[in-house]
């Protein structure tokens, strides 16, 4: 078994060199696929999301350093797609609908269409939805089926597959529903999912409506021959736990701005602060423990730090609620921490100094200079931060 910090060099290695050209391909197919959207505020939306959480995209992409060298460009396909279209329905989602549930669920159908043991079929996905987006939405789902239907233990992953993306487009749907229709359906239907897992009926919600990431892993793991089905429902429980530390810590983090927009939901569901913190460092202690027992345990065991390390390494953590709790969380880790820490806070530093940059050299542009605004955004990006 090799150690966090070597299976750390070599996904860097593996993800510089070969998968984040891929994965910035694929994003520019779907943005010049966006574009195309007829319908204005459908491709507004779509458009945001690809420009302000591609990131989201890329980071997942780092799960393909996993897969054998023949098969990556595939599985940067399936989940620069599935990341891409589940950024897109969340945004989908939350748009004002007179029956929030089943318009949301006849939408996130393509999202569970594209796990389907047989390649999706397009659904009428907007049936609910006042219009529709020329196709963009079923031609995300159609790719990621078929790159999936290619990779080789795709067919011993798939049910387990399902499964996790069936959680998290239920789970989204009726987070989005919660302000219009009541909390008590959501709290309900956490209850009775989380008999078993382990996990309390809240954070097994905040597992459920980030399992995308649990998907991607059982993605990557379809990519090797020798993946079983044992192996994936290990991989998807392991995941669904670290994918509760995402809401979670990013609720936190956000806590102070979000309670000032009123979008505080999650963090609101504990009758305490220290209750809150308790329950991360039992989900911190239950994610660790498992990661350890799956194949290529020390890569997934530096994707458990890095996803922690993103939350506490902003600087909100330092600040209001989250300083607390930020500081229980970095030392529940301890040591494996420290690297990926540091190379967080370099990136958040530099990325602030390209912004201040940037605003400094749109202030010297003539005034009836032509800027691409959406270019301008992307380029100031800083590459996504090593941490796979």
């Amino acid at each position: 078994m090799s150690s966090p910090g070597l299976a750390l060099a070599v996904a860097n290695a593996r993800y510089w060199t070969g998968v984040a050209p891929l994965a910035r391909a694929q994003l520019r197919r779907w943005e010049q696929r966006a574009r195309a959207i007829g319908d204005p505020a459908l491709r507004a939306i779509a458009l945001a999301k690809l420009q302000s959480e591609r990131f989201n995209a890329e980071v997942a992409a780092t799960l393909a350093t996993l897969a054998p060298r023949p098969q990556r460009a595939r599985t940067v396909e399936a989940i620069v797609a599935l990341e891409v279209m589940y950024d897109y329905l969340d945004a989908l989602t939350e748009q004002p609908a007179p029956d929030p549930l089943r318009s949301g669920r006849q939408l996130f159908m393509a999202f569970t269409d594209a796990l389907g043991a047989a390649p999706a079929q397009t659904g009428d996905y907007f049936r609910h939805h006042p219009s529709d987006d020329d196709g963009y939405l079923a031609a995300l789902s159609a790719t990621t089926s078929a790159a999936l239907a290619a990779l080789p233990a795709w067919s011993a992953v798939s049910e387990v597959a399902l499964r996790s993306a069936e959680r998290c487009a239920e789970a989204q749907v009726r987070v989005h529903a919660a302000p219009r229709v009541g909390a008590a359906q959501l709290q309900e239907w956490a209850t009775a999912q989380a008999e078993g897992t382990g996990l309390e009926w809240r954070e097994f919600m905040a597992g459920a409506v980030s399992s995308v990431l649990a998907v991607h892993a059982l993605i990557a793991a379809a990519a090797d021959i020798r993946s079983t089905a044992a192996q994936a429902a290990a991989i998807d429980s392991a995941y669904l736990s670290i994918s509760a530390l995402s809401t979670m810590l990013d609720s936190v983090i956000d806590y102070e701005q979000d309670s000032v927009s009123g979008e505080a939901w999650y963090v609101l569901h504990y009758d305490s602060r220290a209750a809150l913190g308790e329950r991360i460092a039992a989900v911190i202690g239950d994610a660790r423990q498992q990661v350890q027992t799956l194949p290529r345990a020390a890569h997934h065991t530096i994707t458990l730090v890095g996803v922690v390390a993103y939350y506490t390494s902003a600087p909100e953590a330092t600040q209001g609620i989250a300083a607390a709790l930020t500081q229980r969380v970095n030392a529940e880790l301890g040591a494996l921490m420290a690297p990926t820490l540091a190379v967080l806070r370099a990136w958040r530093r530099a990325k602030r100094l390209r912004r201040l940059a940037m605003g400094k050299r749109r202030t010297t542009l003539p005034t009836s200079a032509s800027v691409d605004d959406s270019s301008v955004t992307l380029d100031q990006r800083l590459t996504v931060p090593r941490l796979t």
